[in-house]
């Protein structure tokens, strides 16, 4: 390397590691994230791709400038329960007890006698108080955790369970219930047809080998026309202990939407076990339950897999926090009154020129498909998706018809403004 070279007037590593201004930057931040941004300014200026009075600049610019890599966003899409933004949104109530969890805690020790005690107790009493009488629960880490813990411990060596092939369903990112059931060892005893199954098919599929019977709510679809199911209270009476899978967490029925499961109907119409999210309509954090006869609860939380898919402390304190709430996210957004989006619309509108449009909100993470609700959206230039997307915060609409249009139903209401800020941003970023 000549004496000439610009490469010589790099910034050496120990330099820019006491320089002020990257000490500021790092904040709390560990030694080698540290040096993985000062390195790899460094090789951009080697490579000439910067000068090397701009090396300490990058490293700086590298260095993340708040904790952890997930941004906030703003979901305007009116799906309330949309799995990419990370489903439920906790409440300020649940918000706190996480942080009150996040150092060390009781979760597994009896402060009374300095032994060793039942984990997340509090959270079963709190589940067991919205069930049925004499039902039990227990909580896992997620809703799919839940029906493979099931199916491991009642389908056992090779034995079957029975379901409907209508009911046979692909989720999110091509992830198949049928995949995860047969994973455990079971088999499959495939009845009726797509669209139709009768309790007869069940009947002549139940047989020694039968371990359960597995009903499984559609996600995300709903078959209509020449159709036909059976109840949950047809197939209690068939023998094995029927599993059912509703999928989103509503404990109980909800007259906003008649056709959602709910686990009290199916524990009371003879469901052995119900399992589910708790971060649908539930409203709470990451977590599945089963729900359902003591014995049988029992025997999965003493299953060896059950340790696998145990549920950390910091869910377990969102969980119970979320059961005790009265001021859920998810039912507040799912409930709005259209009357008000519409004047929150018009204002927002206004405000940045934008037109209000007519927009059904949807429940989404599988919850009540078909399900509309009524509410109103801004239309705006489909090109500010982008702008807006990547701005600071993020804010996430719905393309369509040549729009974007951003709904409020899932907005805090004193977060209106910053939406609107964010536009006008947008606009500029635009080049509008």
């Amino acid at each position: 390397m000549s004496e000439t070279d610009p490469r010589r007037r790099i910034p050496r590593t120990d330099e820019l590691l006491t320089d002020p201004r990257l000490s500021a930057a790092a904040g709390g931040l560990s030694r080698s994230r540290v040096l993985t941004a000062v390195h790899a300014a460094q090789s951009l200026a080697r490579e000439g791709a910067i000068a090397p009075e701009e090396v300490l600049e990058r490293a700086v610019r590298e260095l993340p400038d708040r904790a952890g890599s997930q941004r906030p966003v703003l979901n305007a899409t009116g799906v309330v329960v949309h799995t990419n933004l990370g489903r439920a949104p906790l409440s300020d109530r649940a918000v706190r007890a996480v942080v009150r969890a996040s150092g060390y805690t009781d979760v597994e020790y009896a402060v009374a006698t300095g032994r060793r005690g039942p984990r997340g107790e509090a959270v079963l009493t709190e589940l067991r108080a919205r069930l049925p009488e004499g039902q039990d629960a227990l909580v896992v880490n997620n809703g799919a955790a839940a029906l493979l813990l099931a199916v491991t411990a009642l389908a056992a060596e090779g034995q079957e369970v029975v379901v409907s092939r209508g009911e046979l369903v692909e989720i999110g990112d091509g992830f198949r219930l049928p995949d995860l059931m047969t994973s455990t060892g079971a088999r499959l005893r495939e009845v009726g047809t797509t669209n139709r199954s009768t309790v007869a098919d069940y009947r002549d599929a139940v047989g020694p080998q039968t371990g359960a019977i597995i009903k499984i709510h559609p996600s995300n679809f709903r078959v209509e026309g020449f159709t036909g199911g059976v109840a949950v209270a047809d197939l209690a009476p068939l023998g094995p202990p029927v599993v059912v899978d509703i999928g989103s967490g509503l404990l109980s029925p909800d007259a906003a939407l008649p056709d959602e499961p709910d686990a009290t109907s199916a524990l009371r119409a003879g469901a052995a076990l119900v399992t589910a999210s708790g971060d649908k309509l539930l409203g709470g954090p990451q977590a599945g339950l089963v729900l359902g006869r003591p014995e049988l609860v029992h025997q999965l939380r003493r299953h060896p897999l059950a340790r696998a898919l145990r549920v950390d402390k910091l869910a377990l304190a969102a969980l119970e926090a979320t059961l005790q709430d009265v001021d859920v996210p998810v039912t507040r957004y799912r409930t709005a009154d259209p009357e008000t989006l519409r004047l929150r619309a018009e204002l927002l509108a206004e405000r940045v020129g934008g037109r209000v449009r007519a927009h059904d909100g949807v429940v989404g993470g599988g919850g009540a498909p078909g399900v509309r609700l009524p509410g109103w959206a801004v239309a705006l230039p489909e090109e500010l998706a982008a702008p807006l997307r990547t701005g600071d915060p993020a804010v996430v609409g719905r393309l369509d018809s040549g729009d974007l249009l951003l709904d409020l139903r899932c907005v805090p209401p004193d977060h209106d403004e910053t939406v609107a800020a964010a536009v006008l941003a947008a606009v500029q970023r635009a080049g509008g």
